[in-house]
C-alpha cells in the first residue's frame, strides 16, 4: 500500500478538457515543491468531451493521481462532496480546474494550516477577467447572503479553501442533497483564517456558472441556512391584509360622509388584483422551495452514483 498523504487536492471537472493539462501540470509543480506526500483526486461530473479520457491518461502515468468518475452530472457541489469523501489526506484542498484560483497559492494555505487552522479559506481581492454584473452581483449576493442567515460565512471567497482531516470528517456527516459546501464549512465552526489572493482570468474554455446555475446557486445557499424567506412572506401577507383592511375602512367612511362617489372602470380594480394575485404567488413560490427541498431529503437517495474509479485503494469507500 502506497504512503499515506499529507494532502489531498480535489479537482472538480465538468467539460475542462482544455484545461485539464495544464491544471495538473500546475498543480504538480506546486506539491513536488512543497516536499510533501500528496494525491489528486480528480473528479469528473459528467462531461460530455474529452476531461474523462485525458483525466484516465494522466492516471496511467502519474499514480498519484486519483480518479472519479459520476454516472452522470450531479453538479458541482455534489462533485467536491466526493472528492471529499474519496480523499485519504490529513489536510483537503478544494481547486476549480480552470486555474482562476492559482494552486501556488496552496503553500501559504498549508504554513496557515500548520499553524494550527482547521479550515484556511482563499479571500479574493481582486477578479481579473469578470464582468463588472459578475463582479457586482458577487459583491451583493456575499453580504446578502450575510444578512439572510445566522451563519457566518466570509465575503468573497468561493470554494477554494484547506480544511482538515477532522473538519472532513464532520462533513460526512452532512446528507443534505442541495447543498453549499462553503456555507456548511462555516456552519461546522471550526477554527478558520484567509488567505489573500489574486482572483486569475479563466486559463480557457467557459464559465461552467451562467446566469441560470448562479440563481440556482444562490437559491440553494439562502435556503439551506436561513427561514428569513419564510418569515419575509407571513410579513408581506400581514401587511398587505392590513393596508387592505385599511383601504376598507377609509373607504367605507368616505361613501358615509358622502364625499366619494362610485365611478365604474376595471383599471384600478385590476391592478389591484394582480398586486394581491402577484403576492400570493411570490409566497407559494417561497414556500414551494421549501417544500421542494423537504421532498429531496425524504427521498433520501445517493448523493452521487460512480461509474467507476482509477488508482484508488479498494478499500477507500465514499459516501454510504
Amino acid at each position: 500500500m502506497s504512503e499515506k498523504p499529507v494532502f489531498s487536492i480535489v479537482v472538480p471537472l465538468y467539460n475542462e478538457e482544455e484545461v485539464i493539462g495544464e491544471s495538473y501540470r500546475r498543480l504538480k509543480e506546486v506539491m513536488d515543491g512543497m516536499g510533501d506526500t500528496y494525491e489528486l483526486v480528480f473528479v469528473n461530473d459528467g462531461s460530455r468531451d474529452k476531461t474523462a479520457a485525458l483525466a484516465r491518461e494522466i492516471c496511467e502515468k502519474d499514480t498519484n493521481v486519483k480518479f472519479i468518475n459520476f454516472a452522470r452530472n450531479f453538479g458541482h457541489q455534489t462533485a467536491i462532496t466526493a472528492g471529499m469523501d474519496y480523499s485519504s489526506g490529513d489536510a483537503v484542498v478544494v481547486i476549480d480546474a480552470d486555474l482562476q484560483d492559482p494552486p501556488e497559492v496552496i503553500p501559504e494555505m498549508a504554513k496557515k494550516w500548520r499553524e494550527g487552522y482547521d479550515v484556511v479559506y482563499g479571500k479574493r481581492i481582486q477578479r481579473k477577467g469578470e464582468t463588472f454584473f459578475k463582479k457586482i452581483t458577487a459583491k451583493l449576493f456575499y453580504r446578502f447572503l450575510r444578512r439572510m442567515t445566522d451563519v457566518d460565512v466570509p465575503t468573497d471567497t468561493g470554494d477554494f479553501r484547506l480544511i482538515d482531516r477532522k473538519v472532513c470528517n464532520a462533513l460526512k456527516k452532512v446528507t443534505e442533497r442541495n447543498r453549499y459546501i462553503r456555507g456548511i464549512v462555516a456552519w461546522l465552526g471550526f477554527k478558520s483564517c484567509p488567505v489573500e489572493f489574486v482572483r486569475e482570468k479563466r486559463f480557457a474554455g467557459e464559465t461552467k456558472y451562467p446566469l441560470k446555475k448562479m440563481i440556482k446557486f444562490a437559491s440553494d445557499a439562502i435556503m439551506s441556512f436561513s427561514y428569513k424567506p419564510l418569515k419575509i412572506a407571513t410579513f408581506m401577507g400581514f401587511f398587505v391584509s392590513l393596508a387592505s383592511f385599511i383601504y376598507l375602512i377609509v373607504m367605507v367612511i368616505l361613501k358615509l360622509c358622502g364625499a366619494m362617489e362610485t365611478v365604474p372602470g376595471w383599471t384600478s380594480l385590476l391592478v389591484v388584483t394582480l398586486f394581491f394575485n402577484g403576492i400570493i404567488l411570490l409566497v407559494l413560490g417561497i414556500i414551494g422551495e421549501y417544500i421542494g427541498r423537504i421532498y429531496d431529503e425524504a427521498k433520501g437517495r445517493p448523493l452521487y452514483i460512480v461509474s467507476d474509479t482509477v488508482n484508488l485503494d479498494p478499500e477507500t469507500k465514499g459516501r454510504v
